[in-house]
């Protein structure tokens, strides 16, 4: 296991990474070996596999998904002190321009994924190597081209669109639509993966993409174009590949101790005190100062926190202490939570430790993992494509199960007991997250919208979610974000270093 997170991770294995305003379309050296040199060999070839994947670590802070898919949407505020990292502020009030910091170093992440999977996809092919595990390398960089095109589309919208190695005279590109994008390189490339990735992995592989990854992410890249039928179709073929599962506590999904789980479709590695760096700085983004060294970014905003259902009795969901911070609860390290320690009043906790497990004074060291896709989303996505398909019947049952296991959270999680008694309660609260009966479309469209807020909130989807939700939906839903305009800020902007570097781009 260790193995694997450091050479994902480890930068100094293929030095890829280059830093700077440049344009991230064309890079030409391999660390201390030239294009030409460095894919010889099986070992060199898995070493280029294991740096394809580090553009999706938050191992830096170039990666900030976080901001796009948090910051930008109703679910969280910039936080942090007032005049720190003033560019995501920006995003926050829709006052976004092509040189925004954000929008420039993950159009830089993005691509420079792009880039090492084209490489690999160009030159492992002609390397002498066992069979099998050359068709697994090509499988993970189709399908992490795939995710890193999702990612380009969903943010940026219309991209240019690089399927092999271009020199620097070749890349004068314009934008492809983003349909272009699904269809010519997204599309095929999971289909392609799919065919050529194992359902699982042991020992030092565990932590790469699998069968069910990518078949979960075809999924997804359907329901984003809104082709139900496929999207229903595909998300069903996920849970058989890997036996996939619910966990019995939501608040397991991010916890250390629970890394790689029956859940975790495809997560993001991280491993804490590594040489060269591997740990997730996410830990510290978004903890809070006094005690913690944290920057208490991304800020859950009251409208998220007002999103979880209560009962009569006033017993709240509980996924919503697993997932903020808020007056009268504990924060993660056992203390009080102080509602000063955030501009909002709340802190996210999903992407926190304990100090008992890192200590402040390596506080952005973190060891979780960043779950990109998870079991309950692929629930949720095959109950929207079948209720959007007419078959409600046949959705309810997916939605339920998400509910379930969030109000038996009272049954399996011994910390939501009555205070010292050690032991789950042996009942739901009355009332608590009843099963959604409604098969009106309409109602269990609204439905399901509520329960990917409540249930993934805090995980990077919710702006995403609005956008492909349409116009009317994403204007209510941001309408405090007085700034935000569905038909303008649809999209974030190229940046202004790939505008200066490529005249070929239209606007």
């Amino acid at each position: 296991m260790k193995r694997i997170y450091s050479l994902i991770l480890g930068g100094s294995l293929l030095a890829l990474a280059t830093a700077g305003c440049k344009n991230y379309l064309d890079e030409q050296l391999l660390g201390n070996y030239s294009d030409g040199t460095f894919y010889q060999t099986q070992a060199q070839a898995i070493l280029a596999i294991n740096a394809a994947y580090t553009p999706l670590t938050f191992s830096s802070d170039r990666n900030r998904l976080w901001v796009f898919g948090d910051v930008a949407s109703d679910d969280a505020a910039k936080g942090g002190d007032p005049g720190d990292q003033a560019d995501i502020g920006l995003i926050d009030d829709f006052q976004i321009f092509p040189s925004n910091g954000p929008v420039e170093s993950q159009w830089g992440e993005l691509y420079e994924g792009v880039y090492r999977c084209n490489q690999i996809l160009a030159r492992v092919p002609a390397i002498s190597m066992d069979a099998n595990v050359k068709n697994r390398i090509l499988g993970e960089a189709r399908f992490l081209r795939a995710m890193y095109y999702f990612y380009l589309v969903n943010i940026y919208g219309p991209v240019p669109l690089l399927l092999e190695p271009k020199n620097a005279d070749q890349l004068q590109i314009t934008q492809s639509p983003v349909q272009t994008i699904y269809e010519q390189a997204i599309e095929p490339d999971l289909q392609e993966a799919i065919k050529n990735l194992p359902a699982t992995y042991t020992g030092s592989d565990v932590g790469r993409a699998t069968k069910g990854a990518a078949t979960a992410l075809l999924a997804k890249a359907y329901l984003y174009q809104q082709k139900w039928q496929q999207a229903a179709t595909t998300a069903a073929q996920v849970q058989p590949i890997g036996n996939y599962s619910l966990l019995p506590v939501f608040s397991q999904n991010f916890s250390q101790a629970f890394k790689n789980n029956a859940e975790a479709i495809f997560s993001v590695q991280h491993l804490a005190g590594q040489v060269p760096f591997t740990g997730n700085r996410l830990n510290q983004w978004f903890a809070p100062r006094a005690g913690e060294n944290g920057y208490f970014f991304n800020a859950p905003t009251t409208s998220f926190v007002n999103e979880f259902e209560k009962t009569s009795a006033g017993v709240v969901d509980p996924r919503l202490d697993y997932t903020v911070g808020r007056a009268g609860r504990l924060w993660v390290n056992g203390e009080p939570f102080d509602p000063s320690w955030s501009s909002t009043g709340y802190l996210t906790k999903k992407h926190e430790q304990p100090l008992s497990e890192i200590p402040a004074s390596t506080k952005g060291d973190g060891n979780l993992n960043y779950v990109a896709i998870r079991y309950a989303d692929v629930l949720l996505w095959q109950a929207e494509a079948l209720n959007e398909l007419g078959r409600s019947a046949e959705a309810l049952p997916l939605l339920n199960q998400v509910r379930k296991r969030a109000r038996e959270s009272y049954l399996n999680d011994a910390a939501l007991s009555t205070p010292g008694s050690g032991t789950a309660v042996a009942t739901v609260p009355t009332g608590l997250l009843p099963d959604v009966t409604t098969t009106v479309q309409s109602s269990l469209r609204d439905a399901i919208r509520h329960e990917r807020r409540v249930e993934l909130g805090q995980e990077f989807h919710r702006f995403f979610d609005l956008m492909r939700w349409g116009k009317a939906y994403a204007e209510a839903a941001l309408r405090d974000k007085t700034n935000f305009k569905y038909d303008t800020n649809r999209f974030f902007p190229i940046p202004q270093s790939e505008r200066d570097t490529n005249k070929a781009l239209k606007f």
